[in-house]
């Protein structure tokens, strides 16, 4: 059984989202025999009432789903559906889940099957069976994504959203919705199966061997102009991606002014030295923090390098950034702290 919540995207409800998460799994236990009984009748329609109303009381954004559980007979999946604004939501909403049974497991994104190949699913009226799913794969040069064409014999018979979909569920089931959004790049669903296609089945090894040229931690250094046009150097984490910190939506941003420069407005000398002391220093921290912290990035340019840190808002990130900056003797400097579950902050260094 597989069933789907819909996303109605600008309702906001009356309580905060931890009052929504907290009065979800009140209710849970309240309702639990009765959606025993129902998902053992097969009753689809009797769950979505059920459901339905219960998962749009955190945020109506949200998408719920009931599929097979890996260990247990059921799993309740409520996800952002790739929405970056709502994934700490939904990962806050499975870390607040009772421990899982013999019959429900709980997941904040949709689980790759093991027997993806083997299902079925009716798509506007045709029979969508994923052994008929072929894939055009390709991997950009020094890119940490594959691009997909995707072909099935009912596409020419769908129209351009309805084969999207079909085409992101599928990849859903081979990899997992995470796996999708971490190695998954360019999209297409087309109506002629590309040249050099290969069955769906293969997409997993292609992936598992693009991700494990990524295994150890990596950087990149960039250079750019900033929107004046003075010249800009950076350093960013690589691949940089929102969705392997989902609980870290807090943007904690250091501003460390700095005396001495070149004629381009970049560190030389003492400053140089004074900043890699420093980052040396927060590296200790966020060492300590790892798994509440994580340092994204940092740039120079006219006089000024600003760090980016990306931290769970619940742990003590950025107290440990304010009681840095007080030793900086270069300037004044800052640490500005805002919600950003999104990134926006990085994006030009999302990869």
């Amino acid at each position: 059984m597989r069933l789907f919540g819909r996303k109605d995207a600008e309702e906001e409800g009356g309580e905060s989202r931890e009052d929504g998460i907290a009065g979800f799994w009140e209710w849970w236990q309240e309702a639990r025999p009765r959606l025993d009984s129902l998902v053992a009748a097969g009753e689809a329609g009797g769950l979505e009432d059920l459901l339905a109303p219960a998962v749009a009381a955190i945020d109506p954004g949200l998408v719920w789903e009931v599929a097979p559980g890996r260990n247990a007979a059921h799993a309740l999946v409520v996800t952002s559906a790739g929405d970056a604004e709502l994934r700490p939501l939904a990962h806050r909403w499975a870390g607040a889940a009772p421990p899982a049974d013999l019959l429900w497991e709980f997941h904040p994104s949709r689980q790759a099957s093991p027997q993806a190949v083997e299902l079925t699913v009716d798509v506007g009226g045709f029979e969508f069976a994923l052994d008929k799913l072929t894939l055009g794969l390709r991997v950009p040069r020094n890119q940490p994504r594959v691009d997909v064409s995707a072909y099935h014999p009912i596409f020419g018979e769908l129209d351009e959203d309805t084969r999207m979909e079909a085409t992101l569920l599928a990849l859903d089931w081979l990899l997992g919705e995470d796996d999708v959004a971490r190695w998954v790049g360019e999209i297409t669903a087309a109506t002629f199966e590309p040249i050099d296609a290969v069955a769906a089945a293969h997409l997993p090894a292609v992936v598992a061997d693009l991700a494990s040229g990524y295994d150890e931690e990596q950087w990149v250094l960039l250079e750019g102009q900033t929107a004046g046009g003075a010249p800009l150097v950076a350093t960013a984490r690589y691949p940089l991606r929102p969705v392997d910190y989902p609980l870290f939506d807090q943007h904690i941003e250091i501003t460390l002014p700095y005396a001495h420069r070149d004629e381009a407005g970049l560190p030389i000398g003492e400053s140089l030295t004074a900043l890699r002391d420093f980052e040396e220093r927060l590296a200790a921290r966020l060492l300590k923090l790892r798994d509440d912290a994580v340092l994204a990035a940092h740039l120079s340019a006219e006089g000024q390098r600003v760090i980016h840190v990306y931290a769970d808002p619940t742990g003590d990130a950025a107290i440990h950034a304010k009681e840095l900056i007080v030793s900086w003797e270069e300037g004044e400097p800052r640490v500005d702290v805002a919600t950003d579950a999104g990134w926006i902050a990085v994006s030009p260094f999302l990869s």
